[in-house]
């Protein structure tokens, strides 16, 4: 076990307890000497965790008290990197580069011995899908967490075409393509829209009637329901 991961472990053993807990009963919960737990609580005081107590008392953490985003495992680390290796390769060149962006930031502040292992991780991704857009999913992004609704032209797999309003509200990355998952007022039911069959994209501004977590809901209620498919493709 890493020395970070350890710290983190003290914390969470001390977050259980309400009253003081010897350092005994701590160092052996961790599996360290007495020693060793004198040296980790310091550590911790010394990063801002409001410990209180000492040796021969016990030790008990303040409530509310939340660590920095700096303690992971060696698991979580090779998730982080993977997520973020994986995205930084997307068309959304925005969303790539806040991707690239969130994982200098947490190298910057992590301690050494899991930089390390951030910069030697072994999981890699493979290259960037072919698929390319012809819109900016960073407004469908935008009109998303806004409830917005969305205008745009869109081209089935046959090539016919037709004008579309759609009150978006997820947005799923593939391999090789993105879907938007929509509300569509045309067809007057759930749509799945390919945004590489997406073109002439506007913004309308217009806040949709519903709240997008509810459509999410009731979407994903009709991906199990008997001769549904929780939304259509937008060729119909």
């Amino acid at each position: 076990m890493s020395r970070s991961a350890r710290l983190l472990d003290l914390v969470q053993i001390l977050r259980r307890h309400r009253r003081p807990v010897s350092g005994r009963t701590l160092a052996d919960a961790i599996g360290v000497s007495i020693r060793t737990l004198y040296r980790d609580i310091a550590t911790l005081q010394g990063q801002g965790a409001p410990i209180e107590g000492e040796a021969g008392l016990g030790y008990v953490l303040k409530p509310g008290f939340m660590l920095p985003p700096l303690m992971f495992t060696d698991e979580e680390i090779e998730a982080i990197v993977l997520g973020s290796r994986w995205v930084a390769k997307q068309p959304d060149k925005r969303l790539a580069a806040a991707a690239a962006d969130a994982l200098a930031k947490i190298a910057a502040v992590l301690p050494d011995d899991l930089r390390d292992d951030l910069d030697a991780t072994t999981l890699l991704v493979g290259p960037r899908s072919e698929s390319i857009e012809a819109i900016d999913l960073g407004i469908v992004r935008q009109a998303i967490r806004d409830e917005r609704k969305l205008g745009f032209l869109y081209r089935d797999a046959g090539g016919a075409a037709s004008k579309r309003l759609v009150w978006p509200f997820a947005l799923a990355f593939f391999d090789k393509v993105r879907v938007m998952v929509a509300w569509c007022e045309t067809r007057q039911d759930f749509r799945h829209f390919r945004a590489d069959r997406m073109s002439g994209l506007t913004t309308t501004g217009i806040r949709y009637p519903r709240r997008r977590q509810a459509m999410l809901k009731e979407w994903r209620a009709g991906l199990d329901a008997p001769g549904r498919n929780g939304g259509k493709d937008a060729s119909g």
